[in-house]
């Protein structure tokens, strides 16, 4: 049964993050390898899109306590957690959706988003790419650690299933539903490129999931 974005991962704040690092393969590698890529700088300004309880920011608070990040999610439960676990921290914590929210103009060093934008296809991706390349300063970069379809056959069951589910269940409005419809890496740097990305690479691989870099 689908669940509203929010409603689902609040509903699994209780061990979360253990589940994160034990369910989904190699996590515990490329969560610090993600983090291993963001600006060493103090004061380095790094967007969070999709920040959950921070995974990512464990490792990287470690390595650069005086970063300032701005960290986006649907969840009030997982913005919360986030907030306890580093109260000392140069944190900005923003309830909603990063589709919605403004980013500002030139206001990052980098922006990241770790296991969050597999949810939505190309078509919602684009505009929101678009917005973020605008949000870094010159010479800025986005690191997307993500899970991706096999191939384009997976993509398109994928969405053809979420199609599917929503009308099994009667749902017409326009919120987000957790369901993960991924698409394949060449599909997402294509995305990426149309949005004004360039400099694109794939950083590292462990089984579906890729980092890849993609600079402003």
């Amino acid at each position: 049964m689908l669940e509203r974005m929010g409603e689902f991962f609040d509903a699994r704040l209780d061990g979360y993050e253990e589940h994160q690092l034990t369910a989904i393969a190699s996590a515990r590698e490329f969560y610090p390898f993600t983090a291993s890529l963001l600006p060493a700088f103090p004061g380095a300004a790094v967007l969070d899109l999709g920040c959950g309880t921070g995974l990512e920011l464990n490792y990287y608070f470690e390595r650069n306590p005086d970063a300032a990040v701005t960290g986006i999610d649907l969840a009030p439960g997982m913005l919360a957690s986030l907030r306890e676990k580093f109260p000392d921290r140069e944190l900005t914590l923003l309830c909603g959706s990063y589709f919605d929210l403004p980013f500002g103009e030139a206001r990052f060093d980098a922006a990241v988003s770790v296991e969050s934008l597999h949810h939505f296809t190309a078509e919602q991706k684009r505009p929101l790419y678009e917005k973020l390349c605008r949000a870094l300063k010159p010479g800025g970069y986005f690191i997307l650690t993500d899970y991706f379809a096999a191939d384009d056959a997976e993509e398109d069951f994928r969405m053809s299933e979420l199609v599917r589910l929503r009308r099994a269940q009667g749902i017409t409005d326009d919120a987000f539903y957790h369901y993960d419809t991924p698409l394949t890496a060449e599909h997402e740097l294509e995305t990426l490129s149309a949005a004004g990305f360039r400099g694109l690479r794939i950083l590292g691989r462990w089984g579906a999931t890729a980092a890849i870099r993609a600079e402003k």
